[in-house]
């Protein structure tokens, strides 16, 4: 059995409106690449069914937000915004030099 691919991704939860509570870390993709596995929860892809959302958490149907993070760190779908976005511990080091090159 060969190892799930996986890539530090940026995930901001929708289900409490378009500013929820985001963070930055590791997920898993299934072998098709239709479903990200991510702290012991599966998110499935939305298929375009989303507004600002792209995957839902197939046990509590919670819409959320994931992509590749950007360099320049900002992530959010609305700039404005003052939420902080939590790094994942075990992904700090990695996201600071090679995501953001510092």
């Amino acid at each position: 059995m060969s190892a799930k691919k996986t890539r530090i991704m940026y995930i901001e939860d929708k289900s409490e409106g378009l500013n929820g509570p985001a963070r930055t870390g590791r997920v898993a993709f299934s072998r098709t690449g239709q479903s990200l596995h991510y702290a012991g929860r599966i998110y499935q892809r939305l298929g375009g069914q989303g507004f600002k959302a792209n995957y839902f958490d197939v046990e509590t149907g919670a819409h959320v937000w994931i992509s590749g993070p950007r360099k320049d760190g900002r992530d959010r779908l609305h700039e404005r915004s003052t939420r902080p976005v939590e790094i994942d511990p075990d992904v700090q080091a990695e996201y600071w030099r090679d995501i953001r090159g510092g």
